[in-house]
């Protein structure tokens, strides 16, 4: 069933840095923020109970509760439960809230998980749903095991509410591109919306290209994109999805902005443009705790931004020929 969601400006706000992703983000700073994001004009929001246990969805809640429910698109995750006991926390979400979390993919679970998320958000649906971090590089090798659980569970709970009309799309959110595809193939369910983080932006997309891009415009898809700077890489940063960066990795930064320089170029105007540009894309979500960086994104994706910059990209191996570019629309 092909989706018919239409996100204003191709930007949401991601919230998982508003879960206190690495750090403890004071309750005034991401208020400012997540209101920052609606006077700016952003409709689209998106979250997951993993942020924070909970506390990503409760903060975006406090504010979006003040609004007319018609009036944005909201997202939110299944596959983790949030329960009442409590642990020490350590990761990406170290200063979050303390609760325990219980990975469940099945049919009872995906209904618990986003009846705790409506309460947690303060509203009466969610627009989109995602099932969370089916993929290796959270589960290892029990990733297959757990995906044949949500294959008989979540996916089949989530067709049918799609169906019913009670949420309008439904996919995966991973930060690999195999589940997606696999998904995209399966006969008795159909996702059409899917969230991939770090997989197609400027330092990462060869991957993405050769099946998840096409099977999703093959199979009326769309692909919500997020992590688009991988992690905060692309601007010289300690992280490269999620994890500490690497030499290569450093060195493949500082190719792009030699390149960014020879054409007066600001790579975070470039990193989001690419993104969009793929057809099968129907946003691409930021992150930030900086009520200032969505005015920054919403300009990105209007700069000036010349074809000759996009080709000696191409010309270094630094993007692929097979890419979509800003303007082209292949």
């Amino acid at each position: 069933m092909k989706n018919d969601v239409t996100i204003k400006n191709k930007l949401g706000l991601g919230t998982a840095p508003l879960g206190n992703m690495f750090r403890e983000v004071p309750e005034d700073e991401a208020m400012e923020t997540i209101q920052s994001a609606w006077n700016e004009g952003i409709r689209y929001f998106d979250t997951a109970p993993f942020y924070g246990a909970g506390l990503a969805e409760m903060r975006l809640g406090e504010i979006l509760s003040s609004y007319n429910r018609d009036d944005y698109l909201l997202s939110s995750k299944v596959g983790r439960i949030i329960l009442d006991e409590e642990e020490e926390k350590e990761g990406l979400f170290e200063y979050g809230r303390k609760n325990k979390i219980r990975t469940d993919y099945t049919e009872s679970g995906t209904l618990q998980s986003i009846e705790d998320s409506l309460k947690r958000l303060k509203t009466d649906r969610l627009d989109m749903v995602f099932v969370h971090d089916l993929s290796p590089d959270f589960l290892g090798d029990e990733w297959i095991t757990k995906f044949d659980e949500a294959r008989k569970g979540a996916f089949k709970v989530l067709d049918r509410l799609r169906d019913e009309g009670v949420i309008k799309a439904w996919g995966l959110g991973v930060n690999t591109t195999t589940p997606i595809e696999v998904a995209l193939e399966l006969e008795e369910a159909h996702p059409d919306l899917s969230l991939s983080a770090t997989q197609y932006t400027l330092l990462q997309h060869e991957r993405a290209l050769e099946r998840m891009m096409p099977l999703a415009q093959k199979n009326d898809g769309g692909l919500v994109i997020g992590g688009a700077f991988n992690s905060g890489a692309l601007f010289g940063g300690d992280y490269f999805d999620y994890k500490e960066i690497t030499p290569d990795i450093k060195e493949r930064v500082a190719r792009f902005n030699d390149v960014a320089k020879n054409h007066g170029v600001n790579l975070k105007d470039a990193a989001l443009q690419f993104s969009t540009a793929h057809p099968a894309v129907k946003a691409v979500v930021t992150g930030s705790t900086r009520p200032d960086r969505i005015k920054e994104d919403l300009q990105a994706l209007e700069a000036n931004i010349p074809a000759a910059f996009w080709e000696e990209l191409v010309e270094k191996e630094l993007i692929s020929a097979k890419a979509a570019l800003p303007g082209s629309r292949k």
